[in-house]
Parts: structure tokens; C-alpha cells; sequence
């Protein structure tokens, strides 16, 4: 345990000296305090005052624990439902003794307010029911963890004196239903005691998209259903059954309950974007990351997105009024992008691309930035920025960045700025992700880049984000010194014989 406190510490430690790692006017954004969040949270339990609150973006997670010990004795599905792998809800019923106060029932919410911490507070359970034998009376049902032995405490008896309300507590039988059941009890009680119940997903529109492990595969279909149940809105649960696909971004997956339309809406960041989820590339956990870059344009840039996908970073950059070229090489994600840019009424302000990632790069790219920066002047403000999100490739695609303009150096402010995304599995991911740029681009950026952790993507392994202006004597093609003798000779021979 030491041990793995001593790696998350150092995480910590590492994610905050990314944060500001070299100086780069980009690093700066207190967007990049999430990451850290959610790594402290993931041990906010076991490091004694140590509490973090996270808000989460669409992603929803079932909590490795439920309550306490006593909450789960009290609130266990029966027994006879461990195994099952059809759905029966009709399983789930079982009768569990509460505690409960006789009241009058006109000064039943005047006790409610009183006995608040008494009370019993479990959402989707009744805290105050009918008296079989008095309809002038109710029952008020107490917390059982909280009354020892029915019996209650002596502040509890004084606030009941004072409300005329005789102390005696009684037994009442209350009945549980599926219902009144957590997806995590109902999980819990299904699965075979001792493994892993915990199971996050992310939902796309009404889709909960789920990462199953192999332990709960035979109980897939429950878990979907359980999901779908506990969760309003979520009408179709899918499970990823491969590896994303590089060349598309895609992967299969499995419906594993409702309906199986994944044509589905989503809204980041204020803006609507439609998609069908088996065919592109979606992932809500990258909503923050979005709006960090785009939040670093002006009005007037232009954006290159070389990955555009549907366009998250593409279509809220047009609404800033940039300019924007985005390219997509899945055919499915260019039809997306096309229809939400009218969709969100930019696509007069975006041109859309279907190529390569290289050929776009070498191609409009490569054009635009030609008739542009000779025109670029010092008072101009219009910065050139070109989005890389292709993690596991984008890093391979640098090297097209050497010698990629001809002619004379424009000034260092007009230089374009790269934002490139990649993956890492190093000690030092940072480093690791840089030393591989410099390699593609073939110079040091040592002291004129920044490095962001973008997301933890599994154990061992970062999502991070690069960005730099391209160097100069990189990106323009220059003469070496014997080409430039070569043409004066030549120019003197063509004199002579002239």
C-alpha cells in the first residue's frame, strides 16, 4: 500500500509539473487542474483528510463502495439473485424491520424537520407511511443504523416531549422492490461475491457506452438492462468488443440492451453535435480538452484540424469567427462534419476535406499557409494554429513540417502553432512525448514548447497534448550554401557564353 501511495503522490507531483512545464503562453489555463482532480479523488478515501470533489463530464461511475457495511446488510437484494443472468425483477423483493414513530399526522413535517438527522434518508423509499390502525396517525420511519436496539437517544426523547409525541418505537415491516435497489446493490448481489462490481461508462445521447472486463461478460445483458433502468434518458447500452481502429478511430461493439438505434444528439460545450456512434469517433471524456484549445483562439485565426472527426474543435472555432480547414480521412466522419456544420449554421465559415492526414497537410495546408504568411504584417494579429488529435499516429505526421514552406522567414509571431496529441506508457511521459517531436521534427524544442496532461486512458498509460510554433529553420526550405554557389555559376557561365 505504501508503495502505491508513494506512485500516486509522485503522480500528483508530476501532473502539477506538467501544468507548468517549459514556457510556452499556452500552458497557462486552469483547465488543467481536472486530471489532477480526479487523480487525488481516486485515493480522496484513503489518505486520512484528504476529501476532493469532482464534477465529471458525462462520464458516471458506480462506486466501489455503497454507503457502509451496515447499509448493505440492510438493503441486500435477496439472496436467490446471485448468478442470475436474465433480468427478473420480480427476484428482487424482500421484506426487511425498520423502526418507526407514531405520529399525529398534522405535525408529522414539524418532526420530520426535527428528527432530520433520525429520520430515515434513503432516495426512492417513503419516509412517512399510512397507520394501518389509525387514519388520523402516520408512521415515520427511522433510520435503523441510528437507532440502537429501537431505542432512542435521549436528545431524540426531549424533541419528542416537546412535541406531545409518545417515545415508544415499533417494528414495522418494509418492503424492498427492485426499484428501491442502486444499480450497484442490484450489480453487487448478481455478480459472484468477491469480484469487481465496479463498472463506469460514458453516455453519448441516450447511448451508456460500457468497457465490460471479462468476469462480467455472462451477466452483460442484466448489467445493460440494470443501466438502462437506473438511468433516465439512457435508452441503449452498447459494450466495446475491440480495440479502437486506427485508420477510422472506430470499433466494434455490442448492444447489449434497449433499442439498437446509435444514431444518437449530444451537446459540448453549447453546441449540438448529431452522430452515429458505430460508425465515428465520440468520446465525451475529451469535452474539456476541446474547449481549452479553443478557448486559446482569437477571432480572425485560422485553425487547421488535420483529425477534424465531426468537428468539436472545428465547428465552436468557426462560431469564435475563425477561419477553419478541417479534414477528416473516415468517410462517415466527413458526412457528420458536413451536416453538423450546417446543423450549427458554420458551414459557409468551414472548409471541409475527406483526404489523408499527410495529403492534407501537404495539400491546402501546405497552400494556404504559402499565400498567407508573405502577406502576414508585423501589426496583424491573425495567428495560424493546426489541431493534431490522432494520439496513437499524430507524433509520426510531424516529420511533414521540415522544409514544408519555400522563400524568406516570416516574422516569428506569424509562425504557425501545433497542437499535437499522443499516448505514452514512459516514467515520464512528458519527456517521452517531446523527445519523440523533436525526433519527427528533427530539432530540439527544449525551452519553446508545452506539454499538457490531457487524461489517465489506463494504468500506465497518458493522453497528452504538445504545442509548439514551428521553428523557423524547420519549416522553411532554405538554399544550403553549395546550391546557392551552384546558381552563381551557372549565372556566370550563362554570362560568358552570352
Amino acid at each position: 500500500w505504501f508503495r502505491e501511495m508513494s506512485w500516486t503522490l509522485w503522480r500528483i507531483g508530476y501532473s502539477a509539473r506538467l501544468l507548468k512545464s517549459n514556457c510556452f503562453r499556452t500552458a497557462a489555463s486552469n483547465t488543467s487542474f481536472p486530471a489532477v482532480w480526479m487523480l487525488l479523488a481516486q485515493y480522496s478515501g484513503r489518505v486520512p483528510g484528504l476529501f476532493v470533489v469532482v464534477k465529471k463530464n458525462n462520464f458516471f461511475t458506480m462506486p466501489e463502495t455503497v454507503e457502509d457495511k451496515a447499509n448493505l446488510e440492510l438493503y441486500l437484494p435477496h439472496p436467490e439473485v446471485r448468478g442470475m443472468t436474465r433480468l427478473n425483477r420480480e427476484a428482487f423483493k424482500r421484506t426487511v424491520v425498520v423502526p418507526v414513530l407514531k405520529v399525529k399526522k398534522e405535525i408529522v413535517n414539524t418532526l420530520l424537520k426535527s428528527l432530520k438527522h433520525t429520520v430515515l434518508q434513503r432516495p426512492g423509499l417513503k419516509r412517512v407511511v399510512e397507520d394501518p390502525e389509525d387514519e388520523d396517525s402516520r408512521l415515520v420511519i427511522l433510520d435503523p443504523h441510528k437507532i440502537s436496539e429501537f431505542s432512542l437517544g435521549e436528545s431524540d426523547r426531549e424533541v419528542l416531549k416537546q412535541l406531545n409525541v409518545h417515545p415508544e418505537v415499533s417494528k414495522y415491516n418494509l418492503e424492498l422492490t427492485y426499484e428501491n435497489f442502486k444499480s450497484e446493490e442490484i450489480l453487487r448481489a448478481v455478480l459472484p461475491e468477491g469480484q469487481e462490481v465496479t463498472s463506469g461508462f460514458s453516455r453519448v445521447g441516450h447511448i451508456a457506452h460500457l468497457n465490460l472486463r471479462d468476469h462480467q461478460l455472462p451477466y452483460r445483458h442484466l448489467i445493460g438492462q440494470v443501466i438502462i433502468d437506473k438511468n433516465p434518458g439512457i435508452t441503449c447500452v452498447v459494450n466495446k468488443t475491440n480495440i479502437i481502429d486506427s485508420t477510422y478511430r472506430n470499433f466494434q461493439m455490442e448492444v447489449l440492451a434497449g433499442e439498437s438505434n446509435l444514431v444518437t444528439k449530444v451537446k459540448e460545450n453549447n453546441i449540438t453535435y448529431e452522430l452515429d456512434f458505430s460508425k465515428v469517433y465520440w468520446n465525451p471524456r475529451l469535452s474539456t480538452e476541446h474547449g481549452r484549445i479553443v478557448e486559446l483562439l482569437k477571432p480572425s485565426d485560422v485553425l487547421f484540424d488535420v483529425f477534424a472527426g465531426i468537428g468539436p474543435f472545428a465547428i465552436p472555432a468557426a462560431k469564435k469567427k475563425c477561419r477553419v480547414f478541417a479534414n477528416d480521412l473516415n468517410p462517415e466522419s466527413y458526412s457528420w462534419l458536413l451536416h453538423n456544420c450546417k446543423l450549427n449554421k458554420v458551414d459557409n465559415k468551414i472548409k471541409a476535406f475527406n483526404m489523408d492526414g499527410r495529403d492534407f497537410l501537404l495539400g491546402p495546408v501546405r497552400e494556404e499557409l504559402s499565400r498567407e504568411l508573405p502577406l502576414l504584417k508585423e501589426e496583424q494579429k491573425t495567428s495560424f494554429h493546426i489541431v493534431m488529435n490522432l494520439p496513437a499516429l499524430a507524433i509520426e505526421f510531424l516529420d511533414v513540417f521540415q522544409h514544408f514552406l519555400a522563400g524568406e522567414p516570416c516574422s516569428a509571431a506569424g509562425l504557425p502553432t501545433v497542437h499535437c496529441y499522443g499516448f505514452s506508457k514512459h516514467d515520464d511521459p512528458a519527456k517521452d512525448v517531446r523527445e519523440r517531436a523533436e525526433a519527427s521534427l528533427g530539432t530540439s524544442l527544449d525551452g519553446r514548447c508545452s506539454t499538457y496532461l490531457v487524461r489517465n486512458v489506463a494504468p500506465n498509460k497518458e493522453m497528452l497534448c504538445i504545442s509548439f510554433q514551428i521553428p523557423a529553420e524547420v519549416l522553411y526550405k532554405r538554399p544550403s550554401s553549395k546550391r546557392l554557389c551552384s546558381s552563381r555559376d551557372f549565372s556566370e557561365e550563362k554570362l560568358k557564353k552570352s
